[in-house]
């Protein structure tokens, strides 16, 4: 597979679980609400609007608002998940998340939908690439990309539980089931998917299952590779981190976000001032030119095979 498929079997739709998640938080828990920007279908919050009316506040465009209208929950005693297109939310509301969320340190959860580049086709303005940068600085939002249905769901149940912000950034491309179901999320710990010594792949959200790909074609030539789902991105598990970079000597980062601010920048923020090694940053460069989902990944050689490019070239560096 060269890039993630719009449908492929097998395959399943990160909202889905947020969704079903919610719905039985919201049964078990009266202080579970929703507020949303017009946007109930893509947010598949249909069924809860239904088993909830009363619990389903729709601001209707009106991002800024609508995170104000969280906020005013929050204090209230609620339990409010503020669902919209991560780019609008996170881009035309970032003020309002700044002031009346992380810095009251209000338990409002921000669930962005759509992310990265799932809206391809209609370009710069519905990509969601700089969410990572704008919110990961926020100390007190713990940020998490979820890179399955299975951990999606997690996310969604830690997060509810969870005395303080949240993010939780999920995209509408279906992606492999990828997690170990006996294992405990825990959000600022790392999972390490393969244990490797030569060079250590870290992804997450939906580039996961791509790193996945890619390690089972260095594996094959010879090479060990560790391979990190780093779901959360606030708080970074800085003690895998530092264990990649002293026991492996080269890090490749792969997400569907900017490279600068993301991911990629922080392990290289990370291992700069802690333990300096090779990194190769996997991602997007700036604003991405307009075109499918597939194209964007295809282009910009997020796909195993750009994986495994990257890797050579952090081998390289390392020796």
């Amino acid at each position: 597979m060269a890039a993630p498929a719009t449908q492929q079997e097998g395959f399943h739709d990160c909202r889905d679980a947020w969704a079903r998640t919610l719905e039985d938080l919201a049964a078990r828990d009266p202080r579970i609400v929703a507020v949303v920007n017009d946007s109930v279908g893509s947010s598949k919050l249909g069924g809860f609007q239904k088993t909830f009316p009363e619990r389903l506040v729709n601001v209707g465009i009106a991002e800024q608002n609508m995170v104000g209208v969280g906020a005013g929950l929050a204090n209230g005693g609620k339990i409010p998940f503020v669902s919209a297109a991560s780019c609008f939310l996170s881009g035309r509301a970032l003020e309002q998340i700044k002031a009346d969320i992380a810095y009251a340190r209000f338990n409002v959860k921000l669930v962005g939908q759509s992310s990265g580049v799932a809206y391809g086709e209609l370009g710069p303005t519905h990509h969601s690439i700089e969410d990572f940068a704008w919110l990961r600085p926020l100390d007190a939002i713990t940020v998490i990309a979820p890179a399955d249905a299975w951990e999606t769901e997690q996310a969604v149940r830690w997060a509810a539980a969870h005395d303080g912000p949240v993010y939780i950034r999920l995209s509408r491309m279906p992606v492999p089931d990828l997690t170990v179901k006996d294992r405990v999320f825990r959000p600022e710990k790392a999972e390490m998917v393969l244990a490797g010594s030569d060079l250590t792949l870290i992804a997450c959200g939906t580039t996961v299952h791509l790193a996945v790909q890619a390690a089972a074609t260095l594996r094959a030539e010879g090479i060990s590779v560790r391979l990190l789902n780093m779901a959360t991105l606030n708080p970074l598990d800085e003690e895998a981190l530092a264990a990649a970079a002293s026991q492996t000597g080269a890090i490749v980062t792969v997400e569907e976000a900017h490279i600068r601010g993301g991911l990629g920048g922080a392990v290289a923020e990370f291992t700069a001032g802690h333990h300096p090694v090779p990194v190769e940053r996997l991602g997007f460069p700036g604003f991405v030119v307009t075109g499918s989902v597939n194209f964007l990944f295809e282009h910009y050689g997020i796909t195993p095979h750009g994986i495994v490019a990257a890797a050579r070239r952090a081998l390289a560096r390392k020796h």
